[in-house]
């Protein structure tokens, strides 16, 4: 039996009075106080998240560029320094490996954030695809996820809070020219720190990658920083209601090997003229093959993970990958898989809920968007 494990920011977590669960192998915060109260800190002011569990890798080199390009299924290698972008690692068969975020450091030099339980499959995909990349003997692959920690402030607050973190220096750029998917360098008490305008909330907000050693320093700056702000400590509860009402998808529920891009919705993410690329003749999915929609219902039975969709006369149309009673909202809302005859606009379905039918209706993703 493999041991559990923990984030540097453990003790934090405990004396916080946080509950745990496992995610991926991790013990991870799932919640401090209240599913509701965290979730609603993150929309009307900000939340910090212990994300120190995902993977990092540094690429390296003169190829490695073009070595992401063949690797991932964007166009790395026409990312500007500074720079954040969204992309999906594919197999051979086109299904997705995992989805990443990549960030341009410099000419050569690139980080490459994964979820955390892809860690060893990203890794062994990204060694295996150096072999086969051209101009692959200019190219390092380094897995450097036990060296940082990464720490989420999200919510409308939250560059305001970090502007009044104490030790945080030497910013690379003005906060308020920080654009969305980008990012800074700077520093903590002297020690580097990378600021990145990314997050998982479908809110304004910021990731810190920091060196594991000094994440319980840090952690304790943005807490202080934030408590006359409304900042709260948030889990994986909220987080997860969070990204489900931003329509964001989550590796194991809405992306897996079986699932190609464009089923996800993610077909703008391919470079499909790009030379080669790793799955660029598998990519298309099959024309009956089931798409991810939205779904929303009226009540407070919400569908969950699993759950058939269903039309009236109860033929199973789809599945629910994600699904709760948004908070935001105040209704039920779904993601799920469902055959493409269904998966028009307005398409009247039913989530059926431990044989309850509830009715539901097509929606155009994401539930919620936040104002600018």
């Amino acid at each position: 039996m493999t041991e559990p494990r923990y984030t540097p920011l453990r003790e934090r977590h405990e004396a916080l009075g946080a509950s745990f669960t496992d995610f991926g192998g991790w013990q991870m915060p799932v919640r401090y106080t209240s599913d509701l109260a965290e979730h609603r800190a993150v929309r009307e002011a900000a939340g910090v998240f212990d994300i120190s569990h995902m993977a990092e890798f540094l690429v390296d080199g003169p190829a490695a560029g073009d070595y992401l390009d063949y690797c991932l299924a964007g166009r790395l290698s026409a990312m500007t320094i500074g720079k954040a972008k969204y992309s999906l690692l594919l197999a051979e068969d086109g299904g997705i490996i995992d989805d990443v975020i990549v960030y341009r450091m410099g000419e050569q030099r690139f980080l490459i954030i994964s979820n955390a339980g892809n860690r060893d499959v990203v890794r062994e995909a990204l060694a295996a695809r150096v072999e086969s990349a051209a101009g692959a003997h200019a190219v390092t692959v380094e897995d450097v996820s036990d060296d940082y920690a990464l720490i989420a402030v999200q919510g409308p607050a939250s560059e305001q809070i970090l502007t009044e973190v104490a030790g945080i220096d030497e910013i690379s750029v003005p906060w308020a020219e920080q654009k969305y998917y980008s990012w800074a360098s700077a520093t903590f008490a002297g020690k580097p720190l990378l600021l990145a305008r990314t997050g998982y909330t479908g809110e304004d907000g910021f990731e810190l990658l920091v060196a594991a050693a000094d994440a319980a320093e840090l952690w304790d700056a943005v807490l202080a920083a934030g408590e006359s702000h409304g900042l709260v400590p948030a889990g994986l509860a909220a987080r997860d209601t969070l990204r489900l009402e931003a329509g964001m998808p989550l590796y194991g529920h809405e992306l897996s090997r079986e699932i190609r891009p464009a089923q996800a919705g993610l077909g703008r993410v391919v470079v499909a003229d790009k030379e080669s690329f790793v799955g660029k003749d598998a990519v298309a999915a099959p024309a009956d093959a089931r798409v991810l929609v939205g779904l929303t219902a009226e009540g407070r039975r919400a569908g969950r993970a699993g759950y058939p969709v269903v039309l009236e006369d109860g033929t199973v149309v789809g599945e629910i990958t994600s699904g709760a009673l948004s908070p935001t909202l105040g209704h039920p809302i779904a993601m799920a898989y469902v055959d493409p005859a269904h998966a028009e606009d307005g398409a009247e379905l039913f989530l059926d809920v431990r044989g309850t039918k509830i009715p539901a209706t097509r929606t155009t993703l994401p539930f919620y968007r936040r104002k600018k």
